[in-house]
């Protein structure tokens, strides 16, 4: 019987997951037509990551229609799908720059949208937020990003931190693991979600700096008080998609 290299057996493995990860983004809301990417780093020299086929809806992925581009945008391997150019230029600046990238989630949902307009950006204003609290980095816009100039400053403005709002654009999350990337945009997108809903209020509250930072802490440990950052939450979500639909597997 022959046995597939450890290498090829890695990449499938990730395949699977990023392909999970998609079907989960669906089930939540998070696609946006055939727009916006989720993207995994391949361990490897070749610095060569794993991208959706352009033109596929998120729902329609699958391990084995992802497809695998190298730092300059060339599709690795046999495809019969493009990769989006504007997602090159994100993803691979990120993957290319950030050291614990490997996984990178961007949205364009209403809500990340939206708080990417506002001058205020992130309010502290609430427990989701805090996560986020003095962990939060901006990008201004320069329209869709078709150059590759914009990547150095991508990287910049996206620093030592795991999560980036592009301004009138939407959110970016980065990852070691999925999880991590996942559980991060999420609750990114739950806190954009709750800023819009709280503004259509009365007066805003805000807590302390000392306050906030103790939320973040406070945070960080519940989060990852069974398990790992994200893997549980993450888990019981691709439980739905394994029910109702485990074809992203092949």
């Amino acid at each position: 019987m022959k046995r597939e290299p450890v290498d090829t057996l890695q990449e499938q493995s990730i395949r699977v997951e990023l392909a999970s990860a998609y079907r989960v983004a669906a089930l939540l809301g998070w696609s946006e037509l055939i727009y916006a990417h989720i993207t995994a780093r391949i361990p490897g020299p070749e610095h060569h990551f794993l991208i959706n086929p352009y033109g596929l809806r998120w729902d329609e992925v699958t391990a084995s229609n992802l497809v695998k581009i190298d730092v300059e945008g060339n599709v690795v391997g046999k495809s019969k799908y493009p990769a989006n150019k504007a997602g090159f230029v994100i993803h691979s600046a990120v993957h290319m720059g950030a050291k614990d990238a490997n996984w990178v989630f961007h949205t364009h949902t209403l809500a990340g949208m939206a708080v990417s307009t506002q001058a205020c950006g992130l309010l502290p204003i609430h427990m989701y937020a805090h996560n986020f609290y003095e962990a939060l980095s901006y990008h201004d816009y320069e329209g869709p990003s078709m150059r590759l100039g914009e990547r150095e400053r991508i990287v910049a403005s996206l620093g030592a931190n795991s999560a980036l709002m592009l301004r009138n654009h939407g959110l970016l999350t980065t990852g070691r693991t999925m999880p991590e990337a996942w559980i991060r945009m999420w609750r990114l997108e739950r806190a954009c979600q709750i800023q819009l809903a709280a503004q259509a209020g009365g007066r805003l509250v805000e807590p302390s700096p000392e306050m906030c930072r103790q939320s973040q802490a406070l945070g960080q440990e519940f989060l990852t008080d069974a398990a790992p950052l994200g893997e549980l939450e993450f888990a019981a979500l691709r439980r739905i998609v394994d029910e109702k639909d485990s074809g992203y597997r092949s």
